[in-house]
């Protein structure tokens, strides 16, 4: 449920916005007063929000795993908006394949988007906040950051770097008022996982092991994710928290049947 005007005057970015988590993160962000530059490659999608949600929102059409187009990112938050208060880094994607098939292009293509883009837009996001004089930083993780799953290598490892970036985050950025902390989302009805949901031995197994024994909606992530970056949490920084339907209680389904 919004909180009203808990983020009044405040600037975010939110990458990956125009789908999925990161559009609820952007819509509730609004809802709680909030200025939001949303970044995606899918400037169409953006566009089409941006009618929609008036003012207070703009799309930027950007690729996190290019640091220019990053700066320019957080340079259209400080520009139009004046600065950076938060953040929620978002955006991400999967190539799947085992280790001995995976090639080099689909590893690059998940770690890059999944933990470089993170670097990158907290690099640049926290140079602005340290001008505001401090802000809030929430990376999206995955259960996937402690648990393995098959054919996921590169998304797992990438998922597990994102939780020690956002560990490291804190400890260098404390000192300039900024805290980082991450939310490990388990399974979410989202466009990337529609492919996979439709399969019913797939999700049946998917269920097996979800003690809540359904799937999350991507506006259930909203109300972690918001409360990290409130001030509610302002004395939680470095903490990952688990989004899951207490999956990490019953480890991941066997998906080599299927992905072999």
């Amino acid at each position: 449920m919004a909180m009203e005007n808990r983020f009044k005057d405040k600037v975010a970015v939110v990458t990956g916005g125009a789908s999925g988590v990161g559009h609820a993160i952007s819509r509730r962000l609004l809802a709680e007063g909030a200025k939001v530059v949303a970044a995606d490659i899918n400037k169409d999608r953006l566009d089409a929000l941006q009618a929609e949600l008036g003012d207070s929102f703009v799309g930027v059409k950007t690729d996190v795993t290019q640091e220019a187009h990053v700066e320019a990112l957080v340079g259209e938050a400080v520009e139009r908006f004046g600065g950076l208060d938060i953040a929620f880094n978002v955006a991400g994607a999967s190539k799947a394949g085992t280790i001995i098939n995976l090639s080099e292009a689909d590893w690059d293509f998940t770690v890059d988007l999944c933990l470089k883009g993170v670097f990158l837009s907290m690099k640049h996001e926290a140079k602005a906040m340290t001008k505001r004089g401090g802000g809030a930083i929430v990376n999206v993780a995955s259960l996937n950051a402690h648990v393995p799953m098959y054919s996921g290598s590169a998304y797992a490892s990438a998922k597990a770097g994102v939780e020690m970036l956002t560990k490291n985050g804190a400890l260098e950025m404390a000192r300039n008022g900024i805290r980082v902390n991450a939310i490990l989302p388990g399974l979410i009805e989202t466009p990337l996982t529609a492919g996979l949901l439709q399969s019913e031995e797939i999700t049946a197994a998917y269920m097996e092991r979800i003690p809540m024994g359904r799937a999350a909606k991507p506006e259930e992530m909203t109300g972690p994710a918001l409360f990290l970056a409130s001030d509610d949490a302002g004395y939680v920084s470095g903490a990952s928290l688990l989004v899951d339907g207490a999956w990490a209680t019953s480890g991941y389904p066997d998906l080599s049947r299927w992905f072999s």
